[in-house]
């Protein structure tokens, strides 16, 4: 079981972050039809991002343990004893992502992202 490195988790991020941007302007898009025809209240857009973000990790790392963008590295979430991690890690994973200074924890947690540390997972080979 090895642990991936800092340029394996950047372009797993950078690919999951753009799917997620593109689903959140979708999202967006579709509410604010509602909005305008419908007469549904307006929400600041920001909301439809959170949303698509939470959904998106939890739906794809707890069914298959990878997201696409980890599919393309070839890595996989899983515990520290390299169990399939359960349902509520995951939210917890998932929630955590939405502090945007996650990153920022990686000098003081031994190489591991806030989400990672919180979870108790580990990213690694598949």
């Amino acid at each position: 079981m090895k642990v991936v490195g800092i340029g394996t988790r950047v372009l797993n991020f950078l690919v999951d972050t753009f799917l997620i941007v593109v689903i959140g302007l979708l999202l967006m898009q579709w509410y604010d039809f509602q909005v305008t025809y419908w007469r549904y209240p307006p929400l600041p857009h920001y909301a439809f991002f959170a949303v698509a973000l939470v959904v998106y990790y939890f739906l794809f790392e707890s069914i298959f343990k990878r997201t696409p963008g980890k599919w393309l590295t070839m890595s996989k979430v899983v515990l520290q004893n390299a169990q399939k991690p359960s349902v509520a890690r995951i939210l917890v994973r998932s929630f955590v992502r939405l502090i945007f200074i996650d990153c920022f924890f990686i000098p003081f947690l031994n190489n591991r992202t806030l989400h990672d540390y919180v979870s108790g997972t580990l990213v690694v080979e598949a």
